[in-house]
């Protein structure tokens, strides 16, 4: 295991952060002034996210919407830098290549709430994800079993509208139809 090692005094920026050296086994995020550092997700959260993305991905194309899933880009907040799991994001925000994308271009953010971001995934980042009017916050939880709580920009906040239960298959209307049954996202599938 690395342990990310750099000098720095004062507040960080966006600049700052994007200025640090790539590192797969760290996600770096700017909240306000301060850097947070999380540890790469495990095997569990790469494959339920995977999984949803590819889902996600299909569901898009089918409803011919002009967007883009991506999974673990940099979003610009006003109030710093976050790297959701998934976002679905315009098509023409996406065009360039760059390294982040504008929160006014993102559609749709999911958060897979692993052990060590519950707070992050459930308190935080749905406050900042609000306040930067992103439309539609979905979040994954694992356990007891995975479930999918769909939520809704509304008045400044998200409200719950719907959640999707593993073993039974939730439609979904907004960004674009979709259709989930969370119960085998996050199980290993052996080949033989």
């Amino acid at each position: 295991m690395s342990v990310a090692s750099f000098t720095h005094h004062g507040p960080w920026t966006v600049q700052d952060v994007l200025a640090l050296p790539e590192d797969r086994t760290v996600r770096y995020e700017l909240l306000g002034e301060s850097l947070v550092m999380s540890p790469a997700p495990g095997l569990r959260h790469q494959r339920a996210s995977f999984r949803l993305h590819v889902a996600l991905d299909a569901a898009a194309r089918a409803a011919r919407a002009p967007v883009e899933v991506l999974e673990a880009i940099n979003v610009l907040l006003p109030s710093g830098l976050v790297v959701p799991d998934i976002v679905v994001a315009d098509a023409g925000a996406t065009a360039e290549d760059g390294v982040s994308i504008d929160a006014d271009a993102v559609q749709l953010v999911v958060e897979l709430v692993s052990p060590g971001n519950k707070t992050m995934d459930r308190k935080l980042k749905p406050l900042l994800y609000a306040e930067a009017a992103v439309p539609h916050y979905w979040r994954l939880e694992f356990d007891p079993a995975p479930r999918l709580i769909v939520s809704e920009l509304d008045g400044g906040r998200y409200v719950e509208t719907a959640t999707a239960l593993s073993g039974t298959v939730t439609r979904i209307k907004e960004p674009f139809p979709f259709e989930i049954d969370p119960a085998g996202l996050a199980q290993p599938q052996y080949r033989g």
